[in-house]
């Protein structure tokens, strides 16, 4: 029988009313306690669970990241899987996140959580996290990704793009790794996120650059808020419009930007198909010059994950560009 690791965080699969019902949701049942409401999972593998905090995942951050991984890095030769329980308006960071501080995992490593709390009488808590388990036991699954509503999404390709239906995930230019059925996982002609288990050992990092912001482009936005930025932020990931424009009266700003030390990522604020920003001028200007990055068909949540781990674990320029355009866990097309 498989031995998987539960690592409980909190979020709305964990939440009961506050103050009897007057303070809204808040997390209270623990890992145990959730694995306890859910039928079946004893006839699948051996369960334990951890807790390394029990948060709304609002309040996830950087340091919560690092605690995950660590739990799974301290375990790792222990278990056959992982599955980590977290909210989901922040899943997708996470999943992110440990893309890149748990690479090549041979082992699966997957993110559930619910719309709904365990303890709601239509809540889909029960089913995810028995699916989770699922595909956490079978012998083809490996890497980080997010189960959920029945989909299998790879880590770097999560998004949450509903905020109460049971399917709240999508998967950004991407296909979905697999479905799950019940107890039965479908793969046939979807991503290629599959090979067997083995006792090889993952590449583990530890390191991640907090200074990173995210900027939406809108019409009449000022390239002075470069300025306000600078003083606090290692790198800005630039929503740009349609394949990557940038309006006029910008090119100056941020060619001091990154003439500074800074890094700019652009990317595209359209949610489908990826950026090119060669086809227009408003673009090209920023091609193939140093200090920016660009962010092709990438999720926006790992675009973030991805640039706090390259400048991270990189001690120059250079190398953080080439950590930046590795492809790690189906992140990048080609």
């Amino acid at each position: 029988m498989k031995r998987i690791l539960v690592i409980a965080t909190g979020g709305t699969i964990a939440s009961l009313p506050a103050d009897g019902g007057a303070g809204g949701l808040a997390p209270a049942l623990t890992g145990d306690e959730l694995v306890a409401r859910v039928p079946l999972v004893g006839d699948l593998c051996h369960i334990d669970v951890v807790q390394p905090m029990n948060i709304d995942s609002t309040n996830m951050r950087l340091d919560g990241w690092l605690a995950i991984a660590a739990e799974i890095e301290r375990a790792y030769h222990n278990y056959d899987g992982f599955v980590v329980l977290h909210g989901t308006d922040t899943m997708a960071y996470t999943a992110a996140a440990l893309s890149y501080l748990i690479q090549g995992s041979p082992k699966p490593i997957a993110l559930t959580g619910s719309q709904q709390p365990m303890s709601a009488p239509f809540t889909d808590a029960k089913l995810n996290l028995y699916q989770s388990l699922v595909w956490a036991c079978d012998d083809a699954s490996r890497d980080v990704s997010v189960v959920f509503g029945g989909e299998v999404i790879v880590g770097t390709r999560a998004h949450k793009q509903r905020t109460l239906s049971y399917n709240a995930f999508t998967s950004v230019n991407w296909p979905v790794a697999a479905l799950v059925r019940g107890g039965h996982i479908a793969r046939e002609g979807r991503a290629p996120l599959a090979g067997a288990n083995t006792d090889a050992v993952p590449t583990f990092y530890h390191a991640l650059d907090e200074r990173v912001v995210v900027l939406k482009l809108t019409p009449g936005l000022r390239p002075e808020v470069f300025h306000a930025l600078s003083a606090s932020s290692s790198a800005v990931i630039l929503e740009a419009f349609g394949v990557g424009g940038i309006p006029d009266g910008f090119e100056d700003v941020l060619a001091r930007w990154v003439d500074a030390g800074h890094t700019l990522v652009i990317t595209t604020q359209v949610p489908e198909e990826g950026l090119d920003i060669g086809v227009y001028e408003v673009g090209r200007a920023y091609a193939n010059r140093p200090g920016v990055l660009l962010g092709g068909d990438m999720a926006v949540e790992a675009l973030v994950a991805k640039t706090m781990w390259a400048l991270g674990n990189a001690e120059s320029r250079d190398e953080a560009e080439k950590l930046f355009y590795c492809p790690v866990n189906n992140d990048r097309a080609g």
